[in-house]
């Protein structure tokens, strides 16, 4: 049948995850660090998910679509009800970690911080400053310092840091990441994000910003998980 339903532009969608949770369907999923439709038949067409995305990713379409299935979508959230999440993103999922206790014969390690500059949050960084002439950039999940035990002497030494998150931020990164690398000369760009589907859009930025900015510049992906452990680098030399 021919019916208003959602559409979601994936090169517009910054990975935030705000659609899924304002969807009180199910229609909306994550996959690959963007927003998908995961089905017709779940989605009807009301739009809840329109003002919440900060890009303008979603917008009406009309199309050949299945009928919304009211008695399906009551099924599938009665059985989402049942799982330990807090919402339609695993982000949420609220958990306890326990470690080891440290033994008592470890010596105590002098910790020193290995920010080299100020403002770091990725909204507030100017796009030209002395600090980014040759610098190595560091384009950072704010939640992954956390996570990540080592992660000043691992990650930020020797680094220019800007910290960010797609989920609780406006708007997209992408934008004024690619004005940077334009404007100064960055000599190599790591991206480090968490292992939960929203937080692909800081890598998605990054990745958008190399594309955009006219240069080739090395660069990686770091992903860590909520323990704080490394699950995967990715790197290229020509994106």
């Amino acid at each position: 049948m021919q019916r208003t339903i959602i559409k979601i532009d994936e090169e517009k969608c910054n990975g935030c995850g705000l659609c899924v949770s304002a969807c009180h369907e199910g229609a909306i999923g994550m996959a690959n660090g963007k927003a998908r439709l995961l089905r017709d038949d779940y989605c009807d067409g009301l739009g809840n998910c329109l003002p919440v995305c900060p890009t303008g990713a979603i917008t009406f379409e009309e199309r050949e679509a299945l009928a919304y299935n009211e008695a399906e979508v009551k099924r599938n959230m009665a059985s989402k009800a049942s799982m330990p999440l807090a919402c339609g993103c695993p982000g949420t999922n609220a958990r306890s970690i326990t470690r080891a206790a440290p033994a008592d014969a470890a010596p105590v390690q002098s910790v020193v911080s290995r920010l080299a500059q100020w403002p770091v949050q990725i909204k507030l960084v100017p796009l030209n400053a002395p600090y980014f002439e040759n610098a190595n950039l560091l384009i950072s999940a704010d939640c992954a310092a956390y996570a990540h035990g080592d992660f000043h002497r691992e990650f930020m030494q020797n680094r220019v840091t800007l910290i960010g998150c797609p989920k609780l931020d406006e708007g997209d990164y992408s934008e004024k990441l690619t004005a940077i690398l334009k404007n100064n000369n960055i000599r190599s760009v790591t991206a480090v994000r968490m292992e939960v589907p929203c937080c692909g859009g800081i890598e998605n930025a990054a990745k958008t910003a190399l594309k955009n900015c006219g240069k080739l510049i090395p660069w990686q992906v770091v992903t860590i998980s909520t323990d704080g452990s490394l699950l995967d680098y990715k790197y290229d030399l020509s994106h």
